[in-house]
């Protein structure tokens, strides 16, 4: 809830693109520098107008100042504005100020859609050659997935064995029956603690990928921690009622847990490359889980099915490592 004492009452998201209604709350007394603990100026960048973020630029102390590591500049390129950027330079932001993992928000905009929306200094690098053949490598990762939908979708994208070997190591057995037969067709005929022992494998360039199309069931631990035996496993439950939800396993161990896949906004330790994934993928879950085990998939089939093979699972607490 907005604090009462800043003066933006009813202030969401969608309430920055009003130009008048920005400069209206600022006109009778609106803090520019706070709404509800947060600079109205990076919300203004990420999901305004040009004219709205014109109007808090005039009237901020400083144009680069900092929320969270990040300045208004930052948000407007992390959230593919350029228009706003444009205004936020024209306003004095300094376009190639180092942020998180050494990015700059003018570096950063060489690897989207718009690389010449900043004039780059002389002497100001420019992207590295693996840092372009990343960029190449996710336009290419994230055409051959296409737009699917993935709502309730489990993934576990594992890096160096192909199908095979995944089965061998989850202990997995052919679905056979009819009752496998069945939850393959109709998954949502059935309680979803019904269905979580029946998973999709498929062998694909760079790995394999483990699938439920129906549930959470690959990104569950003990899934990752016998998948990633010397190896990496990144893990995606695409929860409809909370969100994407990543999780890494690195031989055997769980390294990372609750994560945001897709989610656009790198954490402030975030290394270089982790920027440089979290920005090209944003909006992009499936891929970018794939894309983080190194995974070249040509086309969508080993995340929605029909998989090479659908396997299952053998009773156990998957929960525990």
């Amino acid at each position: 809830m907005t604090a009462r004492n800043d003066g933006w009452p009813g202030m969401g998201w969608n309430a920055w693109k009003d130009h008048d209604a920005v400069r209206r709350h600022l006109d009778a007394g609106a803090d520019p520098e706070s709404c509800g603990g947060n600079r109205p100026l990076h919300q203004a960048a990420a999901y305004g107008t040009p004219q709205a973020v014109a109007e808090l630029a005039r009237r901020v102390t400083d144009v680069d100042a900092l929320e969270y590591g990040t300045t208004a500049l930052w948000e407007a390129v992390i959230a593919n504005e350029p228009d706003n950027a444009r205004a936020l330079t024209e306003a004095g932001a300094d376009p190639w100020r180092p942020l998180i993992g050494g990015w700059s928000p003018g570096r950063l905009s060489l690897a989207g859609p718009t690389p010449d929306l900043f004039p780059r200094p002389e002497g100001e690098p420019g992207l590295t050659e693996p840092e372009r053949a990343a960029v190449q490598e996710a336009g290419r990762l994230i055409t051959a997935i296409g737009d699917i939908y993935y709502d309730g979708l489990g993934l576990a994208c594992v890096a160096g064995i192909d199908a095979d070997e995944a089965i061998r190591r989850l202990e997995a057995t052919s679905a056979q029956g009819e009752d496998a037969a069945d939850i393959i067709k109709d998954p949502y005929d059935y309680d979803i603690d019904e269905t979580l022992h029946i998973v999709g494998v498929t062998t694909v360039p760079g790995g394999c990928v483990v699938t439920q199309p129906w549930g959470y069931a690959p990104s569950m631990p003990g899934i990752h921690t016998r998948l990633s035996t010397g190896t990496v496993s990144y893990g995606l439950y695409a929860n409809p009622k909370s969100g994407n939800q990543g999780s890494i396993a690195r031989d055997g161990v769980i390294k990372g847990w609750d994560l945001h896949p897709g989610g656009g906004h790198p954490d402030a330790d975030d290394t270089p490359e982790e920027v440089l994934a979290t920005y090209l993928f944003h909006h992009k879950a499936v891929a970018y889980s794939c894309a983080y085990a190194g995974l070249r998939l040509t086309e969508a089939r080993a995340v929605t099915g029909p998989p090479d093979v659908w396997v299952e699972l053998p009773e156990r607490d998957y929960w525990t490592h």
